[in-house]
Formats: structure tokens, C-alpha cells, sequence
């Protein structure tokens, strides 16, 4: 199953109030475990940055000055997501915010599936904080880069809450590092350890060992069966 695991910051909260998006990080995942494949894209939202969302991701006007406009890398961002499900924390806000800028030049709105990482964290956690930070904390993921947010480090964070939420280690069996990187459909074992293959025949000492500790079962099952099926 292939996801995009998907983060964006922009210059305020309501995308009907004007506000832009000047960043967008996405992680593919197929099977809860990252490719190595990433989108990730600032952009010069024609406007200027106010200060407290500045404060919040660190962008500013100057460093923004010269980045592409959305209509610039909408093709490229359009094509890496495709048609897979999303993972996105507190995905009304960013959905909201991609779709504005979306119909700004032109294009269908998404109609992309998707998880809202706030909403799990919830109905897991009720009553306890559900933040990134906090999420990270509670699964002990180092956060230590967060200084500030950024898309593509809070996609990275956010694949490693999603793992988590989703069962954790154990929903790939331990392969993550094996199968990270690895082509889309194809997983090669060549660097797995290969063990000599068991023995299928029991010993004498284990027949032997198998036979007595039948002998001390009362009434056993199947020699019920076996009458039944005789008659």
C-alpha cells in the first residue's frame, strides 16, 4: 500500500483570509515503511510573512524572496502524491490550505484518502495531549532537530507517529531497515542472514519423549475422533 505522508507551513490559518503556503515535505511510504522518496518545496507566497507565523517555521521574506511559485512546482507536487492515501496531522488544515492553492491555478481540488494522525492519536489517547511533540514524547522519537517546524522534518517525525499509532515495530516484522530504500514491489532478502534449514525428522530421543507424554493424557481428543469416524 502506498502513502504520502504529508506536512505544510504557511503564513497564517485561513486560507480564505488570503493566507499561502510557503512549504510542502512529503515521505512516500508502501507498507508503513518509507522508500526513501520525498517531495519537498518552498515557495514565495506574494505576500508578506507575519511575524508570528514566522516565529512558528522561521521563514522569512528574505529567504522566500527567490523560491518558485506554487503554479511553478504544482505539476511535480501533483505527481508525486498520485492517487495515494495521505497521512497527514490534523489534515482539515492542510487539505484546506493545498486546496486553495490548487484552485488558485486552476486545478481540481484533491480527492486523495487520508488519515488524520490528530484524530487516531484521539481515539487512542482520549483526554491526553495528541501534539506532534507530545506524540514523539510518548513513543520516545528523538524530536531534538524540532527547533522550529519545518515540512519535511514533521513528515519524517510524522511516519515514525504513524508506525506507532498503527501497531508499531512489529507491523513490518522487524524489516523496515531491511526493505528502506527498496524499490516499489520488489524486495530482495540478499542481505537478510540465511540459516541452515531444521531438521524435519525427529530423533529416537524425541519420539521416544513425544510418546510418553502422550501416555498421560487422560481421554485424549482424538482417539475420540477416531472412534466416531470408524463408526
Amino acid at each position: 500500500m502506498r502513502e504520502i505522508v504529508l506536512d505544510t507551513e504557511t503564513t497564517g490559518l485561513d486560507p480564505l483570509a488570503g493566507h499561502r503556503v510557503v512549504e510542502v515535505g512529503c515521505i512516500e511510504l508502501v507498507n508503513t515503511v518509507a522508500t526513501g522518496k520525498t517531495f519537498h518545496a518552498y515557495f514565495n507566497p506574494e505576500m508578506l510573512m507575519p511575524a508570528g507565523a514566522q516565529d512558528i517555521h522561521g521563514l522569512s521574506d528574505e529567504f522566500l524572496a527567490d523560491k518558485p511559485l506554487f503554479a511553478d512546482k504544482v505539476e511535480e507536487f501533483l505527481a508525486f502524491i498520485g492517487d495515494a492515501q495521505l497521512v497527514i496531522h490534523n489534515a482539515q488544515f492542510d487539505i484546506g490550505f493545498l486546496n486553495a492553492e490548487l484552485e488558485r491555478v486552476g486545478k481540481d481540488k484533491l480527492t486523495n484518502a487520508y488519515v488524520d494522525t490528530v484524530s487516531v492519536a484521539r481515539r487512542k489517547f482520549p483526554g491526553q495531549r495528541v501534539s506532534l511533540d507530545a506524540l514523539c514524547e510518548r513513543f520516545s522519537i528523538d524530536n531534538s532537530n524540532r527547533v522550529k517546524h519545518g515540512a519535511l522534518l514533521d513528515s519524517e517525525l510524522l511516519a515514525e507517529v504513524y508506525l506507532e499509532l498503527s501497531g508499531g515495530r512489529q507491523r513490518d516484522l522487524g524489516l523496515a531497515a531491511e526493505v528502506a530504500g527498496v524499490a516499489v514491489g520488489v524486495l530482495t532478502v540478499s542481505n537478510l542472514p540465511v540459516r541452515p534449514p531444521r531438521p524435519h525428522a525427529p530423533t529416537d530421543v524425541e519420539l521416544a519423549a513425544h510418546i510418553a507424554f502422550l501416555a498421560q493424557i487422560k481421554e485424549p481428543l482424538w482417539l475420540k475422533l477416531e472412534a466416531v469416524a470408524a463408526d
